[in-house]
């Protein structure tokens, strides 16, 4: 990220070398806003850290395949694997089911000792490269079937199917829409190579992880547009920043911004037609918002202080964004048909880099305590503050669409960088360390259509 948001020496300086036009005084000011971030090249693994103190048990029985040949997935354990990671739920382990029934005529609720029972069966479909998946989930104590459903996957598409499925047990038993089929954005650098800096995309389990975008120069701050289609990101691919535009689907860039100066912080709101960014093309770093069709710009702040990371809140008539105009960085709002801006912060000397939750009770942000920056979560009516996480150097939070946990970058022993996650509880968390490097600033995806 370009704004305040820790980063390390050496972009600071590459930083210092590319942005010739800003004036001095606003660039000292940003080197002393800037932490740390690591570069690396990932491939993402699941460490679960905590869960809840009594989790649900459940029982995922391996799916009967009806076919010829093997699987090249094996997606009931998939599914076990994305109910623990959820820290809710404690998976039995194979080895202790007593029987292996595929279909509600073959369960006998004697034989199990768990809370819930998924059974299902795989088989191939009456169209080419099609396979036909049929799940059914059991209450064990009551004795009686919460679901029953029959879906389609392509054969390339099995772990996408057994993420749905997921996302429909996990519905089912808690109430909460699942995020299992939802996916990832990050950013990582693999040292020594021609392209060294790549944009991955991945399930938010790590698996399927493919690079949308490289470059020989740092890519930082990428979004997702509403619709799942597009993102957005900060390239220094000319030798300076720029916010390009993405269509995933056909690789097609568009180059939003190159003013001199910073072009940095884009956010997307939450209609799709407009972007919020930061840039310094007057002097300042200010919050603009552009309007995507026609490329027009509205300024939105006016001040001799820093304004930066824009986000949106839910219902596109305000933004949330960190300025130092108080004399260290804390997160305001802004209004935007009155320009009214709010102070929302006021515990501790440094707040940054908020994020909205997705029903805008909340917001997630930076938050540093006895000089180490942590990630905290506040009320916005209440304004009641609490730290989620204790490790060091914690930073660029991205909720999921429900709303129910959060992912960010941090740094373990050594210095290499991971991904974490936190329930917005606190009370589930888990790890996807690299196993080739660091990694950092992930963006999670919203629902896809």
């Amino acid at each position: 990220m370009i704004g305040i948001a820790l980063f390390q020496g050496n972009l600071i300086h590459q930083i210092a070398r590319r942005v010739t036009a800003l004036n001095v005084r606003v660039l000292l000011s940003l080197l002393l806003w800037f932490g740390n971030i690591s570069s690396s090249y990932a491939g993402l693994m699941i460490e679960i850290t905590q869960g809840v103190d009594n989790p649900v048990s459940v029982a995922v029985v391996p799916f009967a395949w009806q076919g010829y040949g093997l699987l090249k997935e094996d997606v009931a354990a998939i599914i076990a694997a994305d109910l623990e990671r959820s820290g809710q739920f404690k998976a039995l382990p194979r080895e202790d089911m007593l029987a292996h029934p595929h279909k509600q005529a073959d369960v006998h609720f004697s034989e199990w000792r768990t809370d819930y029972l998924l059974v299902g069966q795989v088989k191939p479909g009456t169209g080419n490269g099609q396979y036909e998946i049929k799940v059914e989930l059991f209450d064990v104590f009551n004795r009686k079937r919460l679901a029953h459903e029959v879906m389609l996957s392509g054969i390339g598409q099995l772990r996408r199917a057994a993420h749905h499925i997921s996302d429909l047990v996990y519905e089912k038993l808690t109430g909460y829409k699942g995020v299992f089929s939802t996916r990832l954005l990050y950013v990582s650098v693999m040292k020594g190579e021609k392209e060294p800096y790549r944009l991955n995309l991945s399930d938010v389990d790590g698996h399927g992880e493919m690079s949308v975008f490289r470059s020989a120069e740092p890519i930082m701050s990428p979004v997702w547009a509403p619709n799942g289609e597009e993102i957005a990101y900060v390239s220094f691919e000319t030798k300076r920043p720029a916010i390009y535009r993405h269509t995933l689907a056909t690789g097609k860039r568009e180059k939003l911004t190159g003013f001199p100066g910073l072009n940095s912080s884009p956010a997307w709101s939450p209609d799709g037609q407009s972007m919020a960014m930061v840039l310094s093309k007057d002097g300042n770093p200010e919050v603009y918002v552009m309007n995507l069709k026609n490329k027009r710009l509205r300024r939105i702040t006016n001040h001799f202080s820093i304004d930066t990371e824009p986000s949106w809140m839910p219902d596109g008539k305000s933004i949330i964004f960190t300025s130092s105009r108080g004399g260290k960085p804390q997160i305001y709002q802004v209004n935007l048909a009155s320009n009214w801006i709010e102070r929302l912060t006021f515990e501790g000397e440094y707040n940054a880099r908020s994020r909205v939750l997705p029903d805008g009770k909340g917001i997630v942000f930076v938050h540093r305590r006895d000089g180490v920056y942590h990630i905290a979560t506040q009320e916005v009516n209440s304004g009641e503050l609490r730290v989620l996480t204790e490790t060091e150097l914690d930073e660029s939070p991205s909720v999921a669409p429900n709303g129910s946990i959060l992912m960010y970058a941090t740094q373990v022993r050594g210095g290499q960088g991971i991904l974490g996650a936190v329930s917005l509880d606190g009370k589930v968390k888990y790890r996807l360390p690299s196993g080739k490097g660091d990694v950092r600033e992930p963006a999670w995806s919203p629902y896809f259509q």
